[in-house]
């Protein structure tokens, strides 16, 4: 059987007192393992004897009897010696991974594991792999080992601090934000973070928040279907969206302690829907600039595998990931499109598409998932009702405000000076246009400029680009019609704040109408 125990001291100490025979503990950090093992053996009354052995030092006294003599390092004279100890023993054994394919070692560990059922020794094999032989599977706990918790992040910080004698200039936010921040690795990967911080600034402070953030991104080279993105969008690079915005500033917080102590759960995610081009992706990233957590992109793409059941594994293996590396953004782009249901997959998809479901509905680390979508048509029911997102917004046109915002977030970006601009009438002339398409005219009215002399860009240059562009909401305005009109019905929250006008069903409904001109 598996386990997946956060206090893993109680688990063992449990496991102890019942006789179990064999563990085999599923983790890179053995240097932890031995240590907790360590601290469960004294804490017994008399302390338990423990003893480590590895394949180069043979056996080492951990705690109990100093008198063990014995200095084998072949893995079958070894575990011959492992009678020698008392009955009460604790033996350790380190990459024993590495010996799985003797059949003679499978052997002796099931004789062993059967044998000892009638004493009181265990075996504790420690490995980072979690490939374990069927042959023993039966006879052994299998502990997948947790990362290290928050309190003891913070007490290996203050430790780091207290040795180094550098000066430590967090806020208490900051602090809990580093922390946070180093969730998910290692004890060895969170301290060599810590040290780099320290290193680059002479100090730690809130400024060492994005760059621990930035480590962890070593930690998913063991998937392919997840991906780390470093580079992020800052609010004030995002025009318009004002009322996601708000929202998403209301729950900054809202991973840290004191929103726990509030009585406050960690939010769940968000769905985005809306006309492509008015900036789903960008929000995804935004978001995880204003959070300041690591931004995991799901490559649905990648969870099918040839094999059967192989889709299944690596569904449950990336979710795992990013449970492990929480708190984090989970964003999956274009969902519609990943779980397309298809019927020559012998129902592959559907299983994947309800393992996401059931994890989205029942998972309780803080992984806030930011879904996108275009199609609106193509997302089943189940997916968008209450309890697997927290809000559905929808990204419509961008209002004549919003459409000015975006020219100067975009001129800014292309080293112009907005107020040499006529942004009024740039937003004006630019109605029915989305955030992407404004940003292209004003990227082909600069070569327009540069291909004249390298000379300044105007806002002659950018209305002529406009004028040779279609926008989407005229190639594609029945298309566009059904987006707004699922808005028109109540079935989301408006990203933006604009102007109301009551419907006819008594809603407040927010549609601006957008040039035809291009018809």
């Amino acid at each position: 059987m598996q386990i997946a125990e956060p206090d893993f001291s109680r688990r063992l100490n449990v496991s102890l007192r019942a006789r179990v025979t064999l563990i085999v503990v599923i983790t890179p950090e053995e240097e932890r393992v031995v240590s907790q093992i360590h601290d469960v053996c004294e804490r017994w009354d008399p302390p338990r004897q423990c003893i480590a052995w590895d394949s180069v030092d043979g056996f080492s006294v951990i705690v109990g009897n100093k008198n063990f003599m014995s200095q084998s390092k072949d893995p079958l004279a070894a575990l011959d010696d492992i009678v020698k100890t008392g009955e009460d023993a604790i033996v350790i054994l380190k990459d024993f991974h590495e010996y799985w394919n003797n059949p003679q070692v499978k052997r002796r560990i099931r004789n062993f594991s059967q044998a000892f059922r009638y004493n009181r020794r265990t075996i504790v094999i420690v490995t980072p792999t979690p490939r374990v032989p069927d042959e023993i599977r039966d006879d052994a706990v299998i502990v997948h080992f947790p990362p290290p918790s928050a309190a003891e992040l913070s007490a290996d910080l203050d430790t780091l601090l207290a040795t180094s004698g550098i000066a430590c200039s967090l806020s208490p936010a900051g602090r809990e934000k580093i922390i946070q921040a180093a969730i998910g690795m290692t004890l060895n990967q969170a301290r060599r973070a810590f040290s780099k911080a320290i290193v680059t600034h002479g100090t730690l402070d809130d400024r060492d928040i994005d760059a621990i953030i930035a480590d962890k991104k070593d930690i998913l080279s063991s998937s392919d279907a997840l991906e780390f993105y470093s580079y992020t969008e800052a609010p004030e690079n995002v025009g318009g969206l004002a009322v996601l915005k708000e929202w998403l500033s209301l729950r900054e917080r809202a991973f840290t302690q004191d929103a726990r102590d509030f009585g406050l759960p960690s939010p769940k995610g968000i769905a985005l829907i809306g006309i492509p081009g008015t900036g789903k992706s960008l929000t995804a990233k935004m978001i995880a600039d204003l959070w300041h957590l690591p931004l995991l992109r799901l490559d649905v793409g990648a969870l099918f595998g040839s094999l059967v059941g192989e889709s299944e594994e690596r569904t449950r293996r990336a979710l795992s990931l990013a449970e492990t590396i929480s708190p984090c953004i989970l964003w999956v782009d274009e969902i519609e499109k990943a779980f397309a249901f298809g019927s020559g997959d012998a129902g592959t998809s559907q299983r994947v598409f309800a393992h996401l479901l059931t994890w989205m509905q029942d998972k309780t680390s803080p992984c806030f998932v930011v879904a996108t979508a275009n199609n609106i048509a193509a997302l089943p029911p189940e997916l968008l009702r209450k309890g697997r997102f927290d809000e559905i917004f929808f990204l419509d046109l961008p209002t004549t405000e919003e459409r000015r915002e975006i020219f100067t977030v975009h001129l800014k970006k292309r080293k112009c000076i907005p107020a040499e601009f006529d942004l009024d009438s740039l937003a004006q002339k630019s109605e029915g246009y989305v955030g992407a398409e404004i940003e292209q005219t004003i990227i082909d009215a600069m070569y327009r400029a540069f291909s004249e002399n390298m000379r300044r860009v105007t806002t002659a240059d950018i209305l002529h680009c406009m004028k040779t562009q279609v926008p989407l909401s005229v190639s594609q305005r029945e298309t566009v019609a059904a987006l707004r009109g699922w808005l028109a019905e109540g079935r989301a929250q408006s990203a933006s704040r604009v102007a109301t006008t009551p419907s006819g069903n008594g809603k407040v409904i927010a549609l601006e109408t957008f040039d035809n001109r291009h018809a």
